[in-house]
Protein backbone atom coordinates (compact mmCIF):
# COMPACT_ATOMS: atom_id res chain seq x y z
CA UNK A 1 0.00 0.00 0.00
CA UNK A 2 1.27 3.49 -1.01
CA UNK A 3 0.93 6.37 1.57
CA UNK A 4 0.75 9.66 -0.39
CA UNK A 5 1.59 13.07 1.48
CA UNK A 6 -1.29 15.52 1.69
CA UNK A 7 -1.44 17.77 -0.11
CA UNK A 8 -0.88 21.58 0.77
CA UNK A 9 -4.43 22.75 -0.46
CA UNK A 10 -5.70 19.76 1.88
CA UNK A 11 -3.73 21.34 4.77
CA UNK A 12 -5.05 25.17 4.01
CA UNK A 13 -8.26 24.51 4.07
CA UNK A 14 -8.78 21.92 7.32
CA UNK A 15 -6.55 24.94 9.37
CA UNK A 16 -8.52 27.25 7.72
CA UNK A 17 -11.90 25.73 8.92
CA UNK A 18 -10.17 24.85 12.49
CA UNK A 19 -9.43 28.56 12.92
CA UNK A 20 -12.92 29.77 11.86
CA UNK A 21 -14.97 27.05 14.28
CA UNK A 22 -12.08 28.15 17.00
CA UNK A 23 -13.38 31.59 16.64
CA UNK A 24 -17.21 31.18 16.39
CA UNK A 25 -17.01 29.37 19.54
CA UNK A 26 -14.53 31.28 20.98
CA UNK A 27 -17.28 34.71 20.07
CA UNK A 28 -20.46 32.64 21.75
CA UNK A 29 -18.40 32.01 25.25
CA UNK A 30 -16.87 35.48 25.61
CA UNK A 31 -20.62 36.63 24.67
CA UNK A 32 -22.22 33.96 27.10
CA UNK A 33 -25.05 33.57 24.55
CA UNK A 34 -27.47 30.96 23.89
CA UNK A 35 -28.55 32.77 20.79
CA UNK A 36 -25.51 31.55 18.52
CA UNK A 37 -25.65 28.22 19.51
CA UNK A 38 -24.30 25.94 18.87
CA UNK A 39 -21.12 28.33 18.43
CA UNK A 40 -21.38 29.63 21.67
CA UNK A 41 -22.99 27.85 25.50
CA UNK A 42 -26.56 26.56 25.75
CA UNK A 43 -26.49 27.22 29.47
CA UNK A 44 -29.09 25.00 30.27
CA UNK A 45 -26.69 22.50 30.28
CA UNK A 46 -23.51 24.43 31.69
CA UNK A 47 -24.66 25.63 34.89
CA UNK A 48 -25.84 23.81 37.90
CA UNK A 49 -28.01 25.04 40.00
CA UNK A 50 -26.86 27.39 42.82
CA UNK A 51 -27.43 25.05 46.83
CA UNK A 52 -30.35 27.16 47.79
CA UNK A 53 -32.45 26.94 44.06
CA UNK A 54 -35.49 24.84 43.67
CA UNK A 55 -35.79 22.53 41.12
CA UNK A 56 -39.11 22.04 38.65
CA UNK A 57 -40.03 19.70 36.87
CA UNK A 58 -42.78 19.62 34.37
CA UNK A 59 -45.19 16.48 33.78
CA UNK A 60 -48.68 15.35 33.22
CA UNK A 61 -50.91 13.10 35.29
CA UNK A 62 -53.91 11.66 33.71
CA UNK A 63 -57.06 9.61 35.56
CA UNK A 64 -57.92 7.02 33.46
CA UNK A 65 -61.41 5.82 33.61
CA UNK A 66 -60.32 2.37 35.32
CA UNK A 67 -59.81 4.91 38.53
CA UNK A 68 -55.89 4.78 37.82
CA UNK A 69 -54.19 7.88 37.99
CA UNK A 70 -50.87 7.60 36.01
CA UNK A 71 -47.70 10.10 34.93
CA UNK A 72 -48.03 10.11 31.17
CA UNK A 73 -44.66 10.65 30.14
CA UNK A 74 -44.23 13.38 28.20
CA UNK A 75 -42.30 11.97 24.41
CA UNK A 76 -43.91 11.64 21.46
CA UNK A 77 -43.89 8.10 21.44
CA UNK A 78 -46.22 7.64 24.39
CA UNK A 79 -48.48 10.44 24.28
CA UNK A 80 -47.50 12.31 20.74
CA UNK A 81 -46.07 15.44 22.67
CA UNK A 82 -42.88 16.36 24.28
CA UNK A 83 -41.80 17.81 27.22
CA UNK A 84 -40.70 21.16 25.96
CA UNK A 85 -43.99 21.71 23.52
CA UNK A 86 -45.72 21.55 27.11
CA UNK A 87 -43.27 23.70 28.77
CA UNK A 88 -43.00 26.35 26.42
CA UNK A 89 -46.98 26.49 26.79
CA UNK A 90 -47.20 26.45 30.53
CA UNK A 91 -49.21 30.16 31.17
CA UNK A 92 -51.32 29.02 27.67
CA UNK A 93 -52.56 25.67 29.55
CA UNK A 94 -52.68 27.32 32.77
CA UNK A 95 -55.17 30.33 31.02
CA UNK A 96 -56.73 27.23 29.06
CA UNK A 97 -56.70 23.76 30.26
CA UNK A 98 -58.33 22.47 27.00
CA UNK A 99 -54.76 22.57 25.56
CA UNK A 100 -54.10 19.68 27.08
CA UNK A 101 -56.48 17.96 24.67
CA UNK A 102 -53.50 17.00 22.70
CA UNK A 103 -52.29 14.99 24.86
CA UNK A 104 -54.98 12.67 25.70
CA UNK A 105 -55.50 12.45 21.67
CA UNK A 106 -51.62 11.46 21.32
CA UNK A 107 -52.06 8.85 24.36
CA UNK A 108 -55.69 7.43 22.81
CA UNK A 109 -54.35 7.08 19.50
CA UNK A 110 -51.18 5.28 20.76
CA UNK A 111 -52.80 3.23 23.01
CA UNK A 112 -56.25 1.84 21.96
CA UNK A 113 -56.03 -0.79 24.44
CA UNK A 114 -56.35 1.40 27.58
CA UNK A 115 -58.81 2.53 29.39
CA UNK A 116 -59.49 5.65 27.66
CA UNK A 117 -58.50 9.17 29.78
CA UNK A 118 -61.12 11.33 32.13
CA UNK A 119 -58.89 13.43 33.47
CA UNK A 120 -55.34 15.51 32.99
CA UNK A 121 -53.24 17.12 35.40
CA UNK A 122 -50.16 19.47 34.44
CA UNK A 123 -47.87 19.23 37.88
CA UNK A 124 -44.76 20.75 38.70
CA UNK A 125 -42.85 18.81 40.99
CA UNK A 126 -40.94 21.53 42.62
CA UNK A 127 -37.49 20.23 44.99
CA UNK A 128 -35.88 22.85 47.04
CA UNK A 129 -32.35 22.28 47.69
CA UNK A 130 -30.71 23.78 51.05
CA UNK A 131 -26.82 23.58 52.21
CA UNK A 132 -26.01 21.16 49.51
CA UNK A 133 -29.00 18.53 50.05
CA UNK A 134 -32.54 18.20 48.46
CA UNK A 135 -35.52 18.99 50.06
CA UNK A 136 -38.75 17.13 49.75
CA UNK A 137 -40.84 17.03 46.53
CA UNK A 138 -43.75 19.34 46.66
CA UNK A 139 -46.13 18.65 43.54
CA UNK A 140 -47.58 21.55 42.42
CA UNK A 141 -51.23 21.48 40.15
CA UNK A 142 -50.60 24.08 37.52
CA UNK A 143 -54.10 23.22 35.43
CA UNK A 144 -56.79 20.35 35.32
CA UNK A 145 -58.97 19.53 32.09
CA UNK A 146 -62.10 16.73 32.41
CA UNK A 147 -61.70 15.41 29.02
CA UNK A 148 -65.93 14.57 29.11
CA UNK A 149 -66.63 13.75 25.63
Amino acid sequence: MEVRPVARWSIVWRVAATVVLALLLLNGSLRMSDDVWPFGPLSQYAFSPSRDSTIVITRVEGLLADGRRIDLPLQVSVVGISRAEIEARIPEIEADPSLLRAVSDGWTARHPGEPRLVELYLVQDETRLGDGGRGPVRPVERARWSASR
